[in-house]
């Protein structure tokens, strides 16, 4: 959940005009292969399993892509990228689409020349702790140790919040979640603080998860979503609306295993044109009729990705809440496919 802020803006402008005028469809094209960044390691939203294999919320994004482009959710090489090295993967050409719960802010969309196609996690910073430590407040922390990951927002919010609140602290720098997990369990820190979703994803894996508590301050808006390279537009377009296939499927009741059936029998004008029947709105980005069946097949709509990978049936057990779809009173909001 870290959240690189400058990449070095000289160097990202930079890389950015070397690669922005590519056609990055082209690219995947002629390679058949998608390259995703993703996460070195985080349960539940991006991690290799048992046999190598990348799985979780945002490795669904990339499956997704690659079957509306190439056919194939299988087609994905997974990039591991870490809070400081993923934005450089994505502007010098490395990957071509970023799904690393990253946030969405002012400087990156415009400064370093990127594009945030849409939020696929609303999120916010938050703190964890040992229960033994008897702390109920983040503003009770006071004096304390605090594990964060260098060069992020989650660094800057941390140092506004405890300025803000008139309390010291003393940070213990990490590179990635993995390390993180390892010093606050070691004891070199009282608190740990990344997004609110990290902390439940960091967790689930420890062994004496019930000895760990969350917090209930939220310091931050942390809208997290898939990021592609500034200029190329017809890019942005396609993972833009991939995204937004899944989360008008669940609107719809489109699963994974009924979207072929509705796409054979649906009357709903609106359904028609995202699964194909109706229109030609694949060929507008440079893709078939079905792109959107095949996003939706691969892993399921918004809400079984959810599910599977993060929901309260997990051991993570995250609500939905504002990810929950606008009907039931969440964010989540797919335009009109029309």
């Amino acid at each position: 959940m870290k959240k690189s802020v400058f990449l070095g803006t000289v160097a990202a402008t930079t890389l950015v005009a070397g690669v922005a005028a590519a056609a990055t469809l082209d690219d995947v094209k002629a390679r058949d292969q998608l390259i995703c960044g993703v996460n070195v390691g985080l349960t539940g939203f991006g991690a290799p399993d048992a046999s190598g294999n990348y799985q979780g919320f945002d490795v669904a994004i990339c499956k997704a892509v690659a079957a509306a482009v190439l056919g194939d959710p299988a087609k994905v090489k997974y990039v591991p990228t870490t809070g400081e090295t993923r934005f450089t993967a994505l502007a010098s050409g490395e990957v071509d689409l970023l799904v690393r719960n990253s946030t969405w802010t002012y400087s990156r969309d415009t400064d370093l020349k990127f594009d945030f196609v849409g939020v696929n996690y609303y999120d916010g910073q938050g703190f964890m702790v040992k229960k033994a430590l008897g702390v109920s407040s983040a503003k009770e922390l006071e004096g304390a140790t605090i594990c964060i990951q260098t060069g992020t927002t989650t660094e800057l919010n941390l140092a506004d919040f405890f300025k803000a609140n008139n309390m010291s602290y003393t940070p213990v720098t990490i590179q990635d979640d993995a390390e993180g997990q390892r010093q606050y369990i070691a004891g070199a820190c009282d608190a740990y603080t990344t997004d609110a979703s990290g902390l439940a994803a960091v967790r689930a894996t420890l062994p004496d998860a019930a000895e760990h508590v969350i917090l209930p301050e939220i310091i931050s808006k942390e809208p997290l979503g898939p990021v592609v390279r500034h200029g190329d537009n017809n890019w942005g377009d396609i993972v833009r609306w991939t995204f937004y296939a899944l989360v008008a499927a669940e609107e719809y009741g489109i699963t994974s295993a009924n979207v072929n059936d509705i796409g054979a029998t649906t009357q709903n004008p609106e359904v028609k044109r995202l699964l194909g029947a109706e229109g030609e709105y694949g060929a507008m980005m440079g893709l078939d009729q079905e792109w959107a069946k095949r996003a939706i097949a691969a892993s399921g709509n918004y809400g079984e990705i959810f599910a599977a990978n993060i929901g309260e049936s997990t051991p993570i057990a995250l609500a939905r809440g504002l990810n929950a779809l606008w009907t039931q009173g969440g964010l989540m909001y797919a335009p009109p496919f029309r």
